[in-house]
């Protein structure tokens, strides 16, 4: 049988170095579908329920292991489903290649069925490259260059096969004037700043007195040279999300998360700084960032259209995180590691405190907060951990102490709902070996999430190691939008678009041939855990957790107190919920006189 354009699509993103394929079949596709078949495993296709998932999942593997991540849906629907995903992707900057199906090329352009313009369609999520292949011999150096530009600007491509191509012979393109001849392979350049612009770098650092850093996802990999100018600097180190992984809690002057999310060290290091330095971050709100024109900044970014717009930088510098750091460090000055880095490490010591106070607060039935309070001790060596949006990835955030290499993500950019689960799954692909732990809200799980627990229910058993553990904080609320009501908008809660049903998830885990563990109690949440870590098969952990403990942020404003008192005092349905326990420590300061 001769070699199909299907076959050669298989061989060559083989020749790419893929070994795995997210998506869902449809006859779209059918022909790609076939080849995969054929290809006698050479590239592994992983079933998601959805092809959102899918690309969630090709997202979540180019995180945790810096290679391609590639989906595969059919035309139409398939092809549409899968853009949520693919924007996960184009906003956290990571190389993913979509395939998709599309109508037979003669029936182009008469309104048939599932035939939609994705060229249209994908222009915007990968405007980098997207093309619609229309002969045999077009598709190499489509795929080539997909495959290319994905890994070089770490960003989304698309490559458009219309059904009936598929099945064609494959032909290499002529020897002829109109035609390419592509080849494979890339490896990322080494890229370092000008040798005078490092050395305007380090006068600003080494001029000021009061440094702090932010890094972000950009300085994975980099830890070493961080820790290495923290240290010369003297300075404290803030970690936007998506940089959670990059330097483990136990360093004394890390002060942790930023912004909403964040932590009051973290808070207190920007606004008392007077020189910043900015590395690999996207971090999007300038108002957790210094004041303008109270703090000289530096930044390093391998993207220079990321310089210089989040704060006014007085030194840009283009380059890779380590290279650039390792580069700028002889320029440094060693500054003395009393006053400025003793303040920022007795302001963490309190923090710790706080929040292990916090997490320890009665609740109704259990605090949140003291679900990632006692797994943090607990986490396995090299554990992964993914987490959704909403109020669980404040926990996420500010009570998951990260040691060294462990990894972590969740969408950043983006910060879409449904994406801890798929990107738990794309992690055991990424590093089968590594124990995985998501933190789901319930409306994530049911907005899309519990169809995923089928695909691990079906895949699970070839992992090489089976810890794989989704908690689900079950409060019935949509509960960051709850709060955000509450503290910006200063609505009570509507109980129309909060409250969700009430399912039971572990039950739904036993059901499916996964371990379901259900906690109602804060005694039990420990030893849950250590149940959950110890089985030898997938875990659904279902927590029973309090809505009424507030995912604040580490600063609260005049403005956000008075519109949580205009939301009490339009009668907010859970009144009497908001300012007990752990609500009522966190915001006695601000409504004194509220019992």
């Amino acid at each position: 049988m001769s070699e199909t354009v299907g076959d050669f699509v298989i061989q060559r993103l083989h020749d790419w170095g893929v070994e795995h394929i997210f998506g869902y079949p449809g006859d779209g596709i059918n022909g790609v579908f076939g080849a995969l078949n054929r290809a006698d495993g050479k590239i592994q296709f992983i079933q998601a329920r959805h092809e959102e998932m899918a690309a969630f999942m090709a997202s979540a593997y180019a995180k945790f292991s810096g290679r391609l991540g590639v989906c595969i849906a059919t035309s139409g629907p398939g092809a549409s489903h899968l853009v949520t995903g693919l924007y996960d992707a184009l906003m956290d900057h990571q190389p993913v290649l979509a395939i998709v199906g599309q109508q037979a090329r003669n029936a182009l352009g008469g309104q048939y069925q599932q035939e939609l313009d994705l060229v249209s369609m994908f222009k915007d999520v990968a405007g980098a490259y997207v093309a619609q292949a229309s002969s045999p011999a077009q598709v190499r150096h489509l795929i080539d260059r997909a495959a290319r530009i994905a890994l070089a600007r770490r960003t989304v491509t698309a490559i458009i096969l219309p059904n009936d191509l598929q099945d064609l012979p494959y032909e290499d393109p002529p020897r002829a004037h109109g035609t390419l001849h592509s080849g494979i392979g890339y490896r990322a350049p080494k890229t370092v700043p000008h040798d005078t612009d490092l050395d305007r770098a380090a006068e600003v650092l080494n001029a000021g007195s009061k440094v702090a850093m932010l890094i972000g996802a950009g300085a994975l990999g980099a830890a070493d040279e961080v820790i290495a100018v923290a240290n010369r600097l003297s300075a404290g180190c803030a970690k936007a999300l998506l940089g959670k992984a990059v330097l483990p809690d136990e360093l004394p002057w890390v002060t942790g998360s930023i912004g909403l999310l964040g932590t009051e060290p973290s808070y207190r290091l920007m606004t008392e700084c007077d020189t910043l330095l900015m590395v690999g971050s996207a971090f999007p709100y300038s108002e957790f960032l210094p004041k303008e024109g109270s703090a000289r900044g530096v930044q390093i970014d391998i993207d220079a259209s990321m310089l210089s717009i989040r704060f006014p930088m007085e030194v840009g510098l283009v380059g890779d995180a380590a290279e650039t750091l390792r580069a700028l460090l002889p320029r440094l000055r060693q500054k003395p590691a009393r006053g400025w880095r003793s303040q920022i490490e007795e302001n963490v010591r309190s923090w710790w405190k706080t929040l292990a106070d916090r997490a320890m607060r009665p609740a109704n039935p259990v605090n949140p907060q003291r679900v990632t309070w006692e797994l943090s001790p607990r986490l396995p060596e090299r554990a992964i951990i993914t987490s959704d949006s909403g109020s669980c990835a404040n926990w996420y955030a500010r009570d998951l102490k990260m040691r060294e290499g462990m990894k972590a993500s969740l969408s950043g950019g983006l910060a879409s709902m449904g994406a801890a689960v798929p990107y738990a799954i794309a992690a055991k692909y990424a590093h089968p070996d590594y124990p995985v732990i998501a933190l789901v809200g319930d409306g994530a799980m049911q907005m899309n999430n519990m169809a995923e627990l089928i695909t691990v229910a079906k895949y699970w058993r070839e992992w090489k190691d089976p810890r794989w553990i989704v908690c689900v904080f079950n409060n019935e609320d949509l509960n960051q939008v709850t709060w955000e009501q509450r503290i910006i908008n200063g609505d009570p809660k509507f109980e129309a678009s909060q409250r969700i049903p009430n399912v039971s998830y572990s039950r739904f885990a036993d059901l499916i041939g996964l371990y379901g563990i259900y906690v109602d109690h804060p005694d039990q949440v420990g030893s849950a855990w250590d149940q959950a870590l110890a089985s030898k098969i997938p875990v659904v952990l279902e927590v029973k957790t309090d809505p009424e403990v507030p995912p604040l942020p580490p600063h609260i404003t005049l403005e956000q107190a008075k519109n949580f008192s205009i939301a009490l005092a339009k009668g907010d349905p859970d009144e009497v919920g908001v300012i007990r326990g752990t609500a009522r420590q966190v915001l006695e300061s601000v409504l004194p006189g509220k019992k």
